[in-house]
């Protein structure tokens, strides 16, 4: 009987869409409030650095609803993350591509969140933020410093972009959509 119910509200998600939990993590300044704002509100709202976390739920992309956690990046915030982890159907890691004075850091705390044992073949997508500005590296050089090519078990996908103007995002919201459709059917949900 559980067997009917579980094909019958796959079926309907199919045809009504599905809703995921995304997390949207990423060093102090990266530009994850202004990316959440953008998505949600389609425009650039002035922030202040996060203390805690914001969460907005971000229109149907591809048949997908995210609700997306956007957690503060601050040093003394970031041992909270862990406990946003459960149930994480995607991953969203904002990288400021002009700040490469902190992409070992980037990388340590985006390797020990992979690591964790509710993040098994999570999905990611890493956003190489602020790529208007000069100096800005590269998508493909901010995913090698970020070791993303020696990632083993997490679909990933890098996108170069500007949470100010939205340039990019769409892309990486298509994207992620499919990410988190394959990851849901092979968990069989």
């Amino acid at each position: 009987m559980g067997l009917l119910f579980s094909r019958i509200l796959h079926a309907l998600q199919g045809f009504y869409g599905m809703e995921a939990r995304i997390l949207l993590l990423g060093l102090d300044a990266a530009g994850k409030t202004t990316l959440l704002y953008r998505l949600k509100l389609n425009e650039t709202v002035t922030t202040i650095p996060t203390v805690g976390f914001n969460v907005e739920t971000i229109q149907p992309i591809n048949n997908v609803t995210f609700t997306m956690w956007d957690v503060g990046g601050q040093d003394r915030i970031r041992a909270l993350w862990k406990h946003y982890y459960t149930n994480t159907d995607g991953l969203v890691f904002m990288v400021d591509s002009v700040d490469s004075s902190r992409f070992e850091e980037a990388r340590s705390e985006l390797e020990a969140l992979l690591g964790a044992a509710l993040m098994p073949g999570v999905p990611v997508v890493l956003l190489a933020n602020k790529q208007d500005l000069p100096g800005a590296w590269p998508p493909t050089q901010v995913a090698e410093e970020m070791g993303l090519r020696k990632l083993q078990g997490n679909r990933w996908h890098v996108q170069g972009c500007c949470a100010v103007s939205g340039e990019g995002i769409p892309e990486a919201m298509m994207k992620l959509s499919e990410m988190v459709k394959q990851f849901r059917k092979a968990r069989g949900m």
